[in-house]
């Protein structure tokens, strides 16, 4: 890691988010993470625990002539999530993020960098750490596995946090003030196959699609950007008549849009000129309408070994039907709130492999009924292809409340401090703030965070200029927090 990071103003924030960074810290994953965040607690002689699920709670008093105001939860998760580049050599369960500074950036080398949420979980431990920072009494809330199912926020019990009011600092665009985000539900879809022997005059293509910007499966749907699952399965129709899967691996992450798949097909001899021009035919196509958007966009093709085993043609020809017929993408705009996507869906991962079928979606919305409506089309396309469909990890949306005392009070420090107006916003991604207030429905949130481009890829970068501007911003709402 490059040492420039830690001495990037404000250090106390980014020094933080160095150590945090050297811990990994996958979803699902966050025993070493917590033992961190423990040793953190106790090493400033604050009130540390664990509850039942993970989450870590550390307290904090009130600093001198602040005992009166409200008593406010500092939240942010600790889980990260872990993508690379396909030539990057990298261990996420025994390396730390590789850092380092680019202009009025900090990027990572060729994963994912972490500051999602890593920088306002350093951003916390910056105030709990603090000796001159005016503030009411705190309780830092940091969960877990936010990233891939929000079990930290659904098992945090309703009597372990007094605070009044939750700042979290989960938000990637810091003129943003958030107010309320998507609640989502996983889709698997699954299914078994007949393994055939490949024929003698079968010959087998390598197909691959890579090279695309990914993201975040809500904050950069309504992008448009490209999708590596349905890309391939396009390429895969266009010679249905023709070909058979003997494996698919696509994507990765419900979370992340995908940035790569890679399929081996198989086709007799003798139409493996049809193939080959139809393939190239239909990629022209695809380069052609993802120019703009997806300028490093690689699809390629070439023969590889024949593999012994395969899908027969009707089963693969009702596996790319049904993915065809799956939604991704935008599935309606919000009708209250300009500009906001309502629903959407996201195919998040494909997996054909050694007779078995493995289809897993994330779709997200803001209205409970638009949300179940889709998540209905979804399974009954996969269930006419005869697979089995599971619903898991469903969450709430967060309700907006326009006249909550907090927002008021974040959005005036905002005007006072940068002479503008914030953009006061639902968001389309999964915040926890729902689920935490299902347990604390009288507990007042509010959402906001530094500049964070391409959370959930490889691309992720942090803005040095904007996490001062945050800075800025919490400490000073900190000594604005209204008296109990």
């Amino acid at each position: 890691m490059s040492t420039d990071i830690r001495n990037i103003e404000p250090k106390t924030v980014w020094n933080h988010f160095a150590d945090l960074n050297a811990v990994p810290r996958p979803s699902k994953k966050e025993d070493r993470v917590i033992k961190f965040m423990v040793d953190f607690g106790k090493s400033l002689n604050l009130e540390t625990s664990v509850d039942k699920v993970g989450n870590v709670i550390i307290k904090k008093p009130a600093t001198s002539s602040m005992e009166k105001r409200k008593k406010i939860v500092l939240q942010g998760h600790i889980d990260m999530v872990h993508q690379k580049n396909a030539d990057t050599v990298f261990d996420f369960d025994s390396q730390g993020i590789q850092m380092f500074v680019d202009g009025d950036w900090v990027k990572a080398k060729g994963t994912t960098l972490g500051a999602d949420n890593g920088l306002g979980v350093a951003a916390i431990m910056a105030v709990l750490s603090s000796t001159d920072i005016p503030h009411p009494a705190i309780e830092g809330l940091f969960t877990i596995d936010e990233e891939t199912g929000m079990t930290g926020a659904m098992g945090l019990e309703g009597n372990v946090l007094e605070g009044e009011i939750l700042l979290n600092l989960d938000t990637e665009e810091d003129d943003e003030i958030g107010i309320g985000c998507a609640g989502g539900v996983d889709i698997t879809a699954t299914g078994s196959y007949k393994e055939e022997i490949t024929r003698e005059d079968d010959i087998a293509y390598q197909v691959s699609v890579k090279g695309l910007n990914g993201g975040h499966s809500g904050m950069d749907i309504i992008k448009g950007l490209g999708n590596a699952n349905k890309i391939m399965n396009r390429l895969l129709y266009s010679v249905i008549n023709a070909i058979e899967i003997a494996e698919i691996n696509g994507g990765s992450l419900r979370n992340a849009i995908p940035r790569e798949s890679f399929a081996t097909i198989v086709t007799d001899r003798n139409n493996d000129r049809f193939v080959e021009l139809r393939l190239l035919e239909e990629i022209k196509k695809i380069k052609a309408e993802f120019k703009t958007l997806e300028p490093n966009l690689e699809i390629e093709f070439s023969t590889t070994s024949t593999p012994k085993q395969k899908m027969n043609k009707e089963n693969s020809a009702i596996l790319i039907k049904a993915i065809y017929a799956t939604l991704n993408g935008v599935y309606r705009m919000s009708s209250d709130v300009d500009g906001l996507v309502e629903t959407s869906n996201n195919v998040a991962r494909v997996i054909v492999k050694e007779g078995q079928i493995k289809i897993g979606c994330l779709t997200r919305s803001s209205s409970e009924s638009n949300k179940w409506d889709l998540a209905n089309a979804i399974k009954s396309a996969f269930e006419l292809a005869n697979y089995s469909v599971e619903f898991s990890g469903e969450y709430p949306g967060w309700l907006p409340n326009m006249n909550s005392s907090i927002l008021k009070t974040v959005e005036s420090t905002y005007i006072k401090l940068f002479n503008e107006q914030p953009n006061v916003a639902a968001c389309h991604a999964g915040l926890e703030c729902g689920i935490l207030g299902q347990n604390y429905p009288d507990m007042e949130m509010i959402s906001f965070g530094p500049n964070i481009k391409g959370a959930h890829s490889p691309d992720e970068k942090a803005q040095i200029s904007s996490t001062q501007k945050f800075w800025k911003l919490l400490k000073e709402v900190l000594k604005n927090i209204p008296e109990k």
